[in-house]
């Protein structure tokens, strides 16, 4: 909808403001908002959740996709903005007031099937609304989500490079992550600042690789990266008794005086599994 008012424009004239605490800066560029829109690809009678869905610049590309959109925005001034602007041409569209981080992402896939999760996520809220989508992979088919830049670089990291972390592991074991699209702070009003980059993560089927326990397998690659100049063997002990962490590493070939960033997703998820099989975690 290359028709839809500038950002600059309709804060004006809804004589609102950016809020700076929230980070709020809006995606003015009209081609970026629709390579995001094109990313997202919504299929016929598929449901999109917009995290963020500020003034409706991305919402309103979405709805000229054909997409059936919910829309969630948790700034009150801004949420009267997008029924004003776009539900009474959309009928399809549904404005939701409520909090990205705790949304309830499982009730609406219960109505209408897994969804496809999108948005401009603020800087300082992207990793726990990240952590609140881990939580629920049944209920999300992809996720194509704006980040800052080196937030996305880490999570397409590989094994063994500097960027390589806890959000890598945890989200290439559900999904195949990759960086789409590069957005530069010139793209948004006001600018960041800092550049951005589009991550888009397809749900799979089955997890890259099956874990006992999804809590305990979380627990062991948040303790592998808590420092990460440690060894395993050091790092592992908030996470079971030396003497249980040698019986599993040994079990499936892991060298305990390897860091925690040297281990693909499938090795981390093989160490889980043999201590599952090796008795209690620690309390």
């Amino acid at each position: 909808m290359d028709g839809y008012e500038s950002p600059g424009a309709l804060l004006a004239r809804h004589g609102l403001r950016p809020k700076k605490s929230w980070g709020q800066n809006f995606l003015a560029d009209r081609e970026v908002q629709e390579r995001i829109a094109r990313l997202v690809d919504p299929r016929p009678g598929e449901t999109v959740v917009e995290l963020g869905a500020g003034l409706g610049h991305l919402t309103s590309r979405l709805v000229g996709h054909g997409a059936r959109v919910v829309a969630v925005e948790r700034d009150r001034e801004l949420a009267p903005v997008l029924r004003a602007e776009l539900c009474a041409s959309h009928p399809e569209l549904e404005v939701v007031e409520a909090d990205a981080a705790t949304f309830d992402f499982a009730l609406v896939a219960r109505q209408t099937g897994p969804v496809t999760v999108c948005g401009n996520l603020p800087y300082h809220l992207g990793s726990p609304i990240l952590f609140h989508l881990l939580d629920l992979p049944a209920a999300v088919r992809r996720m194509v989500l704006m980040l800052q830049r080196e937030v996305v670089e880490r999570i397409v990291a590989r094994p063994g490079t500097p960027e390589y972390g806890l959000l890598s592991v945890l989200l290439n074991e559900i999904a195949d992550c990759q960086l789409a699209l590069h957005v530069p702070r010139g793209a948004f009003v006001p600018p960041p600042e800092v550049d951005s980059a589009v991550l888009v993560a397809t749900v799979l089927e089955r997890p890259r690789a099956p874990v006992e326990s999804p809590e305990r397998f979380r627990k062991l690659v948040k303790a592998a990266f808590a420092q990460r100049r440690k060894t395993l063997r050091n790092a592992l002990r908030p996470v079971a008794e030396p003497a249980r962490i040698e019986r599993a590493a040994k079990a499936v070939g892991v060298d305990l005086t390897r860091r925690g960033e040297t281990l693909s997703v499938e090795e981390f998820a093989a160490l889980e599994r043999a201590l599952a099989a090796t008795g209690a975690d620690q309390a």
